[in-house]
């Protein structure tokens, strides 16, 4: 995934239309966001050139990927059963986020070459996991921003965040102001039954 970006409780996701990832996704119409912290680049590393296709793709073939069917074991990672999708959570991820597909958009369409390539998947959030130690004090649904450090990459590199900068005044407004229906859609969302070996 090249890009992510949420507004409430949906999240754009820039991908190429050809990966597995995308396929598992529009074919299930599922899935799971991990968002790993900036100390678990080692372990989001050791997924690098991988891919759940087999056979490899020949575009990824030239790069040097390679298929791998247990991307949790190659990264040392550990999977968690979700409560609402299929596909489970990584349980060392400080944030996990259950997904379901709300619309695909295609990306650059009017150029011949690109066009098929590159989707935006609209995905609207069922279940939000937080790592008990990333709730702001006294709060049950807050995220404290000065222990939250995300990994990043930026250039095909990876990075974390430094301190804030400046306070911001936009974070005065009490957050249930700016809610919508998703959270109470989502609050609504049954958990399925768990399938042993999933």
């Amino acid at each position: 995934m090249s890009s992510a970006f949420w507004l409430g409780w949906r999240a754009m996701l820039g991908i190429s239309a050809k990966s597995q990832s995308t396929r598992n996704l529009l074919r299930t119409g599922e899935g799971v966001l991990n968002l790993p912290s900036d100390t678990m680049a080692p372990a989001v590393d050791r997924l690098a050139m991988t891919t759940g296709s087999d056979p490899v793709p020949p575009g990824k073939l030239r790069r040097g990927y390679f298929h791998v069917a247990d991307k949790f074991g190659r990264a040392g990672l550990t999977p968690v059963p979700s409560e609402t999708v299929a596909p489970p959570r990584v349980a060392e991820c400080p944030v996990a986020m259950e997904v379901v597909v709300e619309a695909v958009h295609p990306v650059a369409e009017a150029d011949e070459q690109l066009r098929g390539g590159i989707v935006a998947v609209e995905v609207r959030v069922q279940r939000v996991f937080v790592h008990e130690e990333l709730r702001l004090a006294g709060t049950d649904d807050h995220i404290d921003p000065d222990a939250w450090r995300p990994l990043i990459m930026s250039f095909q590199k990876f990075y974390g965040l430094g301190p804030q900068v400046h306070p911001s005044t936009l974070s005065r407004i009490p957050e249930r102001l700016y809610r919508g229906p998703d959270i109470d859609r989502a609050r609504a969302v049954p958990v399925k039954a768990v399938t042993p070996g999933r």
